[in-house]
């Protein structure tokens, strides 16, 4: 490979880091090249691009960006999928374990979600949860709070999920269902119309007059 195609690989990989705020590294080894471009067509429509790399050249565009957490799985035949910020994490890493299983030959080494180095186990169980849409309307459903906490809550974009994303799959694991409302969501006040409150007293009307 010249020189110059080297350099404007790392670029890529450098833009391609840069503006990518989650991705799942696999080992590709094994597959055809028909599985590679059927499993590049299934995760396009998720927000996802899946690209192999070379480890040397990703490496330097790893440290270029500033993504030292890539470093590490770095080792083999390697392929990533960097999922854009509109894109679905659950249903990219689903689509992937899915692949792993179906030609036991693909396989998950970890990811990046928000700066945050994800394992396999963790990619694994991120691959259970349901699609965004799916999970905000959960999270919406479970939670009491004042009307404008949910329009932020439904408004929020992609990248403040993975905080609910954790708790979710915590719940998961505990096989529990949401109770109460998610941390740092304050509970509702209470009711504004409470009977024990003293109704504030009528001014009198000569009042206004000596006004």
């Amino acid at each position: 490979m010249l020189k110059t195609d080297k350099e404007r690989i790392v670029a890529e990989l450098v833009e391609d880091l840069s503006s990518a705020d989650t991705l799942i590294v696999a080992d590709y080894r094994g597959l055809t090249n028909k599985q590679l471009e059927a499993l590049r067509d299934q995760l396009i429509p998720h927000g996802a691009r899946f690209r192999i790399v070379k480890n040397t050249l990703t490496r330097r565009a790893a440290e270029a960006a500033g993504a030292d957490a890539l470093l590490v799985m770095l080792e083999g035949p390697t392929a990533i999928a960097f999922i854009e910020s509109s894109g679905d994490p659950a249903a990219v890493a689903k689509a992937l374990a899915q692949a792993a299983k179906e030609t036991n030959v693909l396989a998950l080494r970890g990811g990046i979600l928000e700066g945050k180095s994800l394992s396999r186990e963790e990619i694994e169980r991120l691959a259970t949860l349901p699609p965004v849409d799916v999970l905000r309307g959960q999270l919406v459903g479970a939670v009491v709070a004042p009307l404008t906490q949910l329009l932020a809550l439904v408004s929020a974009p992609l990248r403040d999920l993975h905080g609910l994303i954790d708790a979710r799959i915590k719940q998961l694991e505990e096989q529990g269902e949401i109770v109460g409302s998610p941390a740092g969501i304050p509970e509702p006040a209470g009711d504004l119309s409470d009977p024990g409150e003293p109704e504030s007293e009528p001014r009198d009307s000569s009042d206004e007059e000596e006004e």
